[in-house]
Parts: C-alpha cells; structure tokens; sequence
C-alpha cells in the first residue's frame, strides 16, 4: 500500500523537529505496519500506536481508501498515557 501524508501531517514533522522530537517518514510506515495497538474512531479512521523512545509512544491517525493509506496527523505521548 502507497503512504500519503496531508498537507498538517507534512507541517508536523517540521514542528515536531523545532522541540527536540525528530520523526522520520520511514518510523511512521514501520508503526503503520506493526503498531503495538491499534484503535479505529467513530468516523473510521484508525489510530496507530507505537514506540518512539523509552518514555514515549507516537500515535499516528491515518485512513485507507482504496489501497492507499493517508496519514492525517501523529503526537507523540507519554508511555502508559493510552492503550499500548
């Protein structure tokens, strides 16, 4: 499957960068395909955790149509903070 990334979830790399949290495009696909939890919302959208350090997870929101996943947006937390 093809990975996009909307226009927010381009801007959040950059914004992630500015306060010491680097996220690469290559750790959001590894997460993608084998998240330690996964949930879906109620509009259908799954919410993808994995780990990003000792102390923290990156939880990635992301949709698939046909074939194609789009990631929306993605936070790192706090381990422990959701279901992982």
């Amino acid at each position: 499957m093809r990975i996009v990334f909307t226009k927010h979830a381009q801007k959040k790399f950059a914004d992630l960068r500015k306060l010491g949290v680097v996220v690469t495009k290559g750790r959001i696909r590894a997460i993608i395909q084998n998240p330690t939890h996964i949930a879906e919302d109620e509009y259908s959208k799954k919410i993808a955790t994995g780990r990003l350090d000792a102390y923290h997870n990156l939880r990635i929101v992301y949709k698939i149509e046909d074939d194609i996943i789009t990631v929306i947006t993605f936070y790192p937390t706090r381990t422990g903070r959701y279901t992982s």
